[in-house]
């Protein structure tokens, strides 16, 4: 029996240590240390590192994270002004160029004036601008965009929702050997964090740019690939359900699930609330009651499983009561403000909650500012798990950073650990539950033999370590399938 065989690992939580023989991309078996029977393997001494079961990103968006990269960078901006200069400053910076200058980040629900087309015009002249917001649902265009784009500016020059997530697909369509280098860069940036697997739901049609990048040599993560309502149709002609390996993907891209917007956000203040905002209105639910019941309905009927954003409470009931009509489980994405009479119906329905918990840390001034006195239901996370939800951890990249173990501190203690006081402590969850929400359910459970050998070896034990530690997670190596995926060059591979 071949293979390779990790020596001298523990386990988090123990003083225990064992051997752990991998073959065929599949863990064998576990041994104490030193009691193993000679194997025929290569064997590598990994001097008491902890492993674990790898870490999955249960919602990204790849493309726009590997991009975001490469832009502007505004989410220090404190005002429009602010954000406006920058781009001047950069602008000034670079050769004259032709191309669309493109910024990222930018939180304008915090900021104390108000974007608008005339201030971007004055900075940016007669190069296109188009500025993208943290959260990806609204983009802050000048005249010269608009006119490339052929799309109508009202003063603010602000697009928001469908026609935002529109102009930012256009602002993607880049060369595929640039795109698909960046997004190679960004998964192996994310395979040191520990990462084995994501499921991105880039809003377009998403599994032939993973089948080239396959082809072209992409090894770095799992991936399973969304599909959304409108290439619905095209999928199911074509066989894909969700969890599907799909074919010349060599064994690392399956089908993901089917992704439904229907509302907005809190940056955007359109995420759909039962409290109004402050300036009125209650945001907007994008798609009808009446439509998600249709649309589940036939989900139900194609193998797919169905992925719901819902991030205000009036939205969660919506999509909470879809479900239940349909019969059919699934997941809502974000759940960020739920009722607290909906907190028990995620368990008895089978939704799973995939929650993005560093949100929680960029949102709460946004939250505070509309619902000062309503907060104790935002990012409900310990509330879900404790009337019987299913959680799954993920970050909404490029939303905020691909980074589980930002994410994972984010949940555990609902602070930056930058000073500032935790906000909802008592929504924390313990780092055992995070764990486990972080390694579909894999964590309490162990390194098993029949498991895939997808594994992270850490320097520290995750279970004890001191929090700003925890948040930095020292990776020593990552495996996908019994491959190293990240050797952070002690293995000598």
């Amino acid at each position: 029996m071949t293979g390779l065989v990790l020596e001298a690992v523990r386990l988090p939580g123990s003083g225990s240590v064992y051997d752990v023989h991998i073959v065929d991309g599949a863990v064998a078996r576990v041994f104490p240390h030193g009691n193993a029977p000679r194997i025929d393997s290569l064997s590598l001494d990994c001097g008491g590192r902890y492993v674990a079961p790898g870490l999955w990103d249960e919602h990204v968006h790849m493309t726009q994270w590997a991009m975001h990269s490469n832009r502007l960078d505004l989410s220090s901006a404190a005002s429009a002004q602010e954000a406006a200069a920058a781009v001047g400053r950069s602008l000034a910076e670079e050769a004259p160029e032709e191309t669309t200058f493109v910024g990222v980040g930018f939180r304008d629900a915090l900021w104390r004036d108000s974007p608008t087309r005339d201030l971007l015009d004055a900075a940016a002249g007669d190069r296109p601008v188009a500025l993208v917001s943290h959260d990806l649902h609204c983009v802050w265009l000048n005249s010269a965009a608009g006119r490339r784009y052929g799309v109508e500016l009202d003063g603010s020059g602000l697009l928001r929702e469908e026609p935002a997530f529109g102009l930012t697909r256009e602002l993607g369509r880049l060369p595929d050997a640039v795109v698909d280098k960046w997004v190679d860069s960004a998964a192996r940036a994310a395979a040191a964090r520990g990462v084995v697997g994501v499921v991105d739901l880039e809003m377009t049609w998403n599994r032939d740019p993973w089948l080239r990048r396959i082809a072209g040599g992409f090894d770095a993560l799992r991936v399973e690939a969304g599909v959304y309502p409108e290439d619905l149709d095209r999928a199911v002609s074509g066989g894909m359900r969700t969890g599907q390996e799909v074919p010349g993907g060599s064994g690392l891209l399956r089908v993901g699930p089917l992704k439904v917007l229907i509302d907005g956000s809190l940056n955007t203040r359109t995420a759909y609330c039962v409290d109004p905002y402050p300036f009125g209105g209650h945001g907007l639910l994008t798609v009808s009651a009446g439509e998600l019941l249709a649309l589940l309905g036939r989900v139900r009927e194609t193998g797919f499983l169905p992925a719901v954003h819902a991030i205000g409470d009036a939205a969660n009931q919506v999509a909470l009561d879809a479900f239940e009509r349909a019969g059919i489980g699934g997941r809502i994405e974000h759940a960020q403000f739920v009722r607290r009479e909906d907190f028990p119906r995620f368990g008895a329905l089978g939704v799973t909650a995939s929650v993005q918990p560093l949100h929680a840390l960029d949102d709460r001034d946004a939250a505070e500012s509309n619902w000062p006195e309503g907060t104790d239901r935002a990012f409900p996370l310990r509330s879900l798990l404790d009337a019987g939800a299913t959680l799954a951890l993920g970050s909404d990249a490029p939303v905020a950073r691909l980074d589980p173990w930002a994410g994972m501190s984010a949940a555990t203690t609902r602070s930056a650990l930058d000073g500032r006081p935790p906000w909802q402590p008592q929504e924390a969850i313990t780092r055992e539950q995070a764990l486990d929400a972080s390694t579909r359910g894999r964590f309490g459970l162990g390194v098993r033999a029949g498991d895939p050998a997808d594994l992270v070896l850490l320097d520290t034990d995750p279970l004890t370590a001191p929090d700003s530690q925890f948040a930095a997670m020292p990776v020593a190596a990552t495996l996908v399938a019994g491959r190293f995926t990240y050797d952070g060059g002690w293995a000598g591979l």
